[in-house]
C-alpha cells in the first residue's frame, strides 16, 4: 500500500459521500416536516404545543388547505409553489410559507427554500407560536446545509435550539445538522460537542454514529472512531456510506483485511453512488491480496 494513501485520507476535509447522504436526508426531512398532524377536535393548550417529536397540530381552519398544498408540491413542485404563493397572499400566514419552503425543497431550489422557511419561522414567532418557530428554524437550517451554506445553517440551527426544541429525535437531529455545519466551517471542537448532544438525544439514528466516527477519524481519535463505526455498522449493515467509513478507519488502524471487506461491501451495495465509487477507488489503491495457501 503506498505510504501516501492514508495521508491523503487523513487530509480530507470533506466527504462527498456523506454530503450525498445528507442531501437525500434534507429532502426526506422536509417532506416529513411538511406532513400535517390530524387537526385536534379542540384547540391544543399552549403548554402542550411544544410537546413531543413529530408534526405539530395544525388548526382546523388551515389543515385542509395545508394538506392540499403539500400534496400538490409533492406531485408537482411548481404547482405547489403557485398554490403556496396564492395562499400566502390570501393570508395563509406561516403555514403557507412552510408549504412554499417544502415546494422549493421538492424542486431542489434550496436557496429559495431557506428564505421561505426563515420567513415562516419569523412569522410564527411574531404570532406567538414558539414551538412552530423552533421547528421551522431547524428546517431552514437543514435546507441551508443542502444549499451548501454552512454558516447560515449554523445560525438557523442555533436559532432553533435557542427557541426551545423539545428533547428527543428532532432536537437530536438539529444538533447533528449543526455538527455537520461546524465541520464544514472547520470548527471541529464545537462539532464534537454538538454531535455528542445529538447522540444523547437520538442514539437510535445510525447516521449520528457514522458522522461521529468520521469526525473522530479526522481528529485522529482512532479508538473512538472504531467504537462509533462499529455501532453504525451494527445498526445499518447494508448502508454503503457506513461500510465505506468502516474501511477508512480500518485502513488507518492497520486492519487491511477489514478495510478490503468493508470497501468491497460498499462497492457491491451502491456501485453507482458516491460511497460505492469512493470505496471502489480505495480498493484499487490496495495491493492485490495474496492467493490462499501461499
Amino acid at each position: 500500500m503506498p505510504m501516501l494513501f492514508p495521508l491523503l485520507m487523513l487530509a480530507q476535509a470533506y466527504d462527498p459521500e456523506i454530503e450525498a447522504v445528507m442531501r437525500n436526508r434534507a429532502a426526506q426531512k422536509a417532506a416529513a416536516a411538511a406532513a400535517p398532524a390530524p387537526a385536534p377536535a379542540t384547540p391544543a393548550p399552549a403548554a402542550q404545543a411544544a410537546a413531543p417529536d413529530g408534526p405539530l397540530p395544525i388548526p382546523p381552519e388551515h389543515a385542509a388547505r395545508f394538506q392540499a398544498c403539500v400534496d400538490a408540491a409533492a406531485a408537482a413542485p411548481d404547482e405547489g409553489i403557485a398554490q403556496a404563493e396564492k395562499w400566502r397572499i390570501e393570508g395563509g400566514g406561516f403555514y403557507a410559507r412552510q408549504c412554499l419552503g417544502f415546494a422549493y425543497a421538492r424542486a431542489e431550489r434550496w436557496s429559495a427554500a431557506v428564505i421561505a422557511l426563515e420567513q415562516a419561522a419569523e412569522e410564527a414567532e411574531r404570532g406567538g407560536e414558539a414551538a412552530h418557530s423552533a421547528r421551522l428554524w431547524a428546517q431552514a437550517g437543514n435546507a441551508a446545509l443542502a444549499a451548501g451554506n454552512p454558516a447560515r445553517a449554523r445560525d438557523n440551527l442555533d436559532a432553533a435550539l435557542a427557541r426551545g426544541l423539545p428533547d428527543g429525535i428532532d432536537k437530536g437531529e438539529a444538533f447533528l445538522d449543526r455538527a455537520r455545519a461546524l465541520v464544514a466551517l472547520d470548527d471541529l471542537a464545537a462539532a464534537r460537542e454538538s454531535i455528542d448532544h445529538a447522540m444523547e438525544l437520538a442514539p437510535q439514528d445510525p447516521l449520528g454514529w457514522l458522522l461521529s466516527a468520521t469526525l473522530a477519524r479526522r481528529q485522529g481519535q482512532m479508538r473512538l472512531a472504531q467504537a462509533h463505526i462499529a455501532r453504525a455498522v451494527k445498526m445499518s449493515p447494508d448502508d454503503a456510506s457506513v461500510a465505506l467509513e468502516e474501511g477508512n478507519i480500518a485502513i488507518l488502524t492497520d486492519h487491511e483485511d477489514i478495510a478490503r471487506a468493508a470497501w468491497s461491501r460498499a462497492a457491491r451495495l451502491a456501485p453507482q453512488a458516491p460511497a460505492g465509487k469512493a470505496a471502489a477507488d480505495n480498493l484499487s489503491r490496495l495491493a492485490p491480496s495474496a492467493p490462499v495457501g501461499r
